[in-house]
């Protein structure tokens, strides 16, 4: 799975706010736009899961610090888009982690 995945032990977990920020300002467009740090995924499909999944790791009791499950993108109103998305205190022992981590042809920015 490619996925971005920072864990944050001890004094780093003071990075979060500043890891939030820099989240936020990342620039989502489709692929070929010179601005876009983040595109869409490959599919409606992909995304519908990764919507699944932040939804299941905030059911599951994750905080979500940062929401991209809802961007819209001018111009790509109806791609496959989801911007930044950051889950805190995560449990690896939850169904959601699982999830995650066996999802191993999904591609996304959670």
């Amino acid at each position: 799975m490619a996925l971005s995945t920072a864990i944050f032990v001890g004094k780093a977990r003071e990075w979060i706010p500043e890891f939030i920020e820099k989240a936020k300002k990342l620039r989502v467009n489709a692929g070929h736009e010179p601005t876009a740090d983040l595109g869409p995924l490959i599919s409606k499909r992909a995304k519908e899961r990764v919507l699944e999944l932040v939804e299941a790791g905030v059911n599951e009791g994750a905080k979500l610090l940062l929401d991209g499950r809802k961007i819209t993108v001018p111009g790509y109103e109806n791609g496959n888009f989801v911007g930044p998305t950051v889950l805190h205190d995560v449990k690896v022992n939850k169904n959601f982690f699982f999830k995650l981590r066996n999802k191993n042809i999904l591609f996304s920015q959670i």
